[in-house]
């Protein structure tokens, strides 16, 4: 219930998000925990980019922010810096670093504290028509500022949406 309460107001205030977005991630994948009596499973991540604050070249940054859950039950929300570095035939490389909350739903599954740091990488394809497809490897960590610090990996595929003009 808790998840599904999260969820719904992540998907609201993603739509009233300021016409000057750049694009819409929605991703479905499979999560790797660290511990061995972890549950692993699938996951569904949406991630809103924001129109780049700088370009330069093939270059550009923006702001994001990121909503993964997991078939288990934890949740991640975060925000932070995304890049984007364009390659040859439509083709890109994309990394971000977003802080956030972390919530899980077993103490298997526990990253060792409420605040994770999510890091993405992803090579990807845009289509004439402006949509993009990725494979995306990510790491949510709380980057050893708890005592515990496990980590997940994920693996996601990710269709993305133009917003906005």
């Amino acid at each position: 219930m808790k998840q599904t309460a999260l969820l719904a107001a992540a998907l609201s205030a993603a739509m009233v998000l300021p016409a000057a977005a750049q694009e819409v991630t929605l991703g479905l994948g499979y999560s790797d925990y660290h511990r061995d009596a972890a549950e692993d499973g699938a996951m569904f991540a949406v991630d809103y980019l924001h129109a780049p604050f700088h370009e330069r070249g093939r270059l550009s940054a923006r702001f994001g922010a990121a909503l993964e859950v997991q078939e288990t039950g934890e949740v991640f929300a975060g925000v932070g810096i995304s890049g984007v570095f364009d390659l040859n035939n439509d083709w890109f490389i994309e990394s971000s670093l977003m802080p956030g909350a972390y919530h899980e739903s077993s103490d298997a599954n526990d990253l060792g504290s409420a605040f994770e740091i999510r890091t993405l990488v992803a090579v990807g394809k845009r289509f004439q028509n402006g949509k993009a497809v990725s494979l995306a490897f990510s790491h949510k960590s709380n980057a050893s500022t708890a005592d515990d610090n496990p980590g997940v990996n994920s693996v996601t595929l990710r269709w993305h949406i133009p917003l906005g003009g």
